[in-house]
């Protein structure tokens, strides 16, 4: 659940514009030391904090802290949003006012932070961000590698460190200020118990094929679940369990172990190759075999 994000010594943290159409499903429930701020600039997502779930739009700037667990559970197919991290050293140093002093907790005292910022706002951070991505590494290459490395040896690297690190700094104290120093933001909706308890079963095992055995184990009928799931996530349950088999795959392929495609489909649960094909072109629009060719 800790995650590692192997920032090297060099670095104050990253940043990189996610894009639901080149990033793989990162869908597991995960906490990491460094705090974290998205802005969405396209389309829509959906986590999962505390058994509540939030959705967010363009212009939205949400936040992550040290000790909240977060769940990306929903992305529409346009989206596009900045990820940010910030080491603990970094905000030590630069948070020293006290209306920075909020960025130092380990969570806020209760919901997430979030706020749709105003135009004027929403458009300054947005250009600090681009500006700060103009020297990273390969868009491509991040959006598969999920800005940090997933399970591979990659490490992020850009080619000013010293020129990212004082934006970084810029961009943290920015969006605060954006943010508006309130202390809560969006409540969320409270994700009903059967959701609750899909979400975590498919995520300990995307193997399961049949429906009715997820809703048994629920307590609830399949329609009712099937309603109630579709409603509360924005997907269907059946995808949802598909694109946590994906994250597994690609998971499985950056693993150390030589699996071929076929053992590392199956062992991500899907029922055959010809369904884990299907799904795969689905969400990426080409291949396994091309996806990892363009990634070499």
């Amino acid at each position: 659940m800790l995650e590692d994000l192997k920032l090297d010594e060099a670095y104050d943290g990253f940043l990189f514009l996610a894009d639901s159409q080149r990033n793989p499903p990162y869908l597991k429930p995960h906490r990491h030391v460094e705090l974290e701020v998205n802005l969405v600039v396209r389309g829509t997502i959906t986590c999962v904090v505390a058994g509540r779930k939030y959705t967010f739009g363009t212009g939205t700037l949400l936040w992550f802290f040290p000790a909240q667990v977060h769940q990306l559970v929903y992305r529409s197919q346009d989206a596009q949003y900045y990820v940010g991290v910030f080491k603990p050293e970094l905000i030590d140093r630069v948070c020293q006012a006290d209306e920075y002093q909020f960025l130092k907790r380990k969570r806020p005292r209760d919901g997430m932070l979030s706020r749709v910022l105003p135009s004027e706002d929403y458009f300054k951070v947005r250009s600090t961000m681009e500006s700060l991505v103009a020297d990273g590494p390969d868009p491509d290459l991040l959006n598969k590698e999920a800005g940090f490395g997933l399970d591979s040896d990659f490490r992020y690297e850009h080619k000013d460190p010293d020129m990212l690190n004082a934006g970084l700094r810029f961009l943290l104290l920015q969006c605060w200020k954006a943010y508006g120093k309130q202390e809560v933001g969006e409540e969320g909706h409270e994700l009903h118990p059967a959701v609750e308890a899909a979400l975590s079963l498919v995520a300990r095992d995307p193997s399961i094929e049949s429906i009715e055995q997820i809703a048994k184990e629920c307590g609830v009928s399949v329609s009712y679940l099937s309603r109630l799931f579709a409603r509360e996530v924005g997907m269907p349950l059946s995808r949802y369990r598909n694109t946590v088999r994906l994250d597994r795959f690609l998971s499985l392929g950056r693993g150390d172990r030589k699996l071929s495609l076929l053992d590392a489909a199956l062992e991500a649960g899907f029922g055959s190759y010809a369904q884990f094909y299907k799904v795969f072109v689905g969400q990426f629009g080409c291949g396994p075999r091309v996806f990892w060719k363009d990634r070499e």
